[in-house]
């Protein structure tokens, strides 16, 4: 396991599980002092993770656990209560001969223990000072706030969305995900660790964009886990590099167009809103959505008036024309166009509206167009609303 990927299934074990714990191994815990104490001390306020209550001085007390290791090796371990004499004091012993995570050279090392049943735990040691860091990081730990339980309401919203995204990462076998898993993906991963869920009908726009900006951050994530490797072991010619990097920009490409289309599909089904997207219409085109349905297009008998067309682009300044001509039986409607692009000029503006062309937009990106078409614009929620009241014509 390299040691990214230690932090990482650190970092998961401790959300799976029960309860956690993590402290600095000592010099006594390595066996580096030469002490007679045998093996990791454990402090009072850890006691619930061994033992389910606190014992008196008099007799000791022990049981057996099996813990998995970070390097796939699993010990049938002690822990133990001593009592007796002059000791009060709690510990991890019987590690096996030869065990490889308490010699002296692990001492100032992290050790993590997760429980998961009453039998079974798992364990790592991370003896590296920025595994250390990235994992004490992840909970909003300092230094001083280890040597007892993990506290899983310290875990930071960042790190929450690194673990999801690590842990999704994980999963793939060795393919790239298409966009539409992808998309579905950044939706869950936010939904999981921003929630907000109710934004879907109260605030579609801040969804979007909340969805959006997900997905950028979960593709840089998944490409750099597919591609870096690629690109670390250099090229034997120019020819193979343009070839990389021209997959690598056709595949970006892809993926923001189609994402905008999934994201908005998401948001329609969640408002409850009828639609049907990549309806073939006359000639052959595929206009992106069509409010109720295609075959409600194709019905000579629905209202014309009933019927609305939306189409998708990430980026709108020279191609917005593209839309004109994909839905005929509504050239003489107005044509509704989302995108994320901020901004245009007033003379695109005057262009589109002379083509009936209206722009839906994120609220938010609305005030970087020109403030003299601001009011034409409309946000996301609005063109819900209107589709919506549309059907109850």
């Amino acid at each position: 396991m390299d040691t990214q990927n230690i932090v990482t299934q650190a970092v998961l074990s401790v959300m799976g599980g029960k309860m956690s714990f993590c402290k600095f191994l000592s010099a006594n815990d390595t066996g580096k002092t030469g002490g007679h104490q045998a093996g990791i001390y454990m402090s009072k306020p850890s006691v619930p993770i061994i033992f389910n209550r606190y014992f008196t001085k008099g007799e000791n007390h022990d049981r057996w656990v099996n813990i998995a290791w970070q390097d796939g090796s699993i010990t049938n371990t002690r822990f133990i209560y001593y009592g007796q004499g002059t000791r009060n004091e709690y510990r991890i012993t019987n590690f096996g001969r030869d065990f490889e995570f308490l010699r002296p050279e692990y001492t100032g090392s992290l050790f993590v223990l997760v429980k998961y049943t009453e039998e079974d735990y798992r364990a790592f040691i991370l003896d590296n000072a920025d595994l250390i860091d990235q994992f004490l990081d992840a909970f909003g730990m300092s230094p001083a706030q280890t040597n007892r339980l993990i506290e899983m309401g310290m875990m930071t919203l960042e790190a929450r969305e690194k673990v999801a995204i690590d842990r999704f990462i994980s999963s793939l076998n060795k393919k790239f995900p298409e966009t539409r898993v992808m998309a579905a993906m950044a939706r869950q991963i936010q939904g999981e660790v921003y929630n907000h869920e109710e934004y879907i009908k109260i605030n579609p726009d801040r969804k979007l964009v909340d969805w959006t900006d997900e997905e950028y951050r979960l593709f840089k994530a998944v490409e750099h886990a597919f591609e870096w490797p690629v690109i670390a072991n250099g090229f034997t010619s120019i020819d193979e590099f343009i070839k990389v990097a021209n997959a690598l920009l056709n595949r970006r490409k892809s993926r923001a167009g189609k994402s905008l289309e999934h994201h908005l599909a998401a948001l329609f089904s969640g408002n409850d809103i009828s639609y049907e997207s990549q309806v073939v219409t006359e000639g052959n085109k595929t206009p992106d959505f069509i409010f109720p349905s295609g075959f409600s297009y194709h019905d000579p008998s629905f209202l014309t008036a009933k019927l609305t067309f939306l189409a998708a682009k990430t980026t709108c300044k020279d191609r917005w024309r593209q839309i004109l001509n994909e839905a005929d039986r509504l050239k003489n409607e107005t044509k509704y166009l989302c995108t994320l692009q901020q901004g245009i000029s007033s003379n695109q503006m005057e262009e589109m509206a002379a083509e009936k062309v209206c722009l839906v937009v994120p609220k938010p990106y609305i005030t970087t167009y020109p403030k003299e078409w601001q009011n034409h614009i409309w946000s996301l929620g609005k063109f819900i609303d209107y589709v919506r009241e549309k059907e109850l014509i």
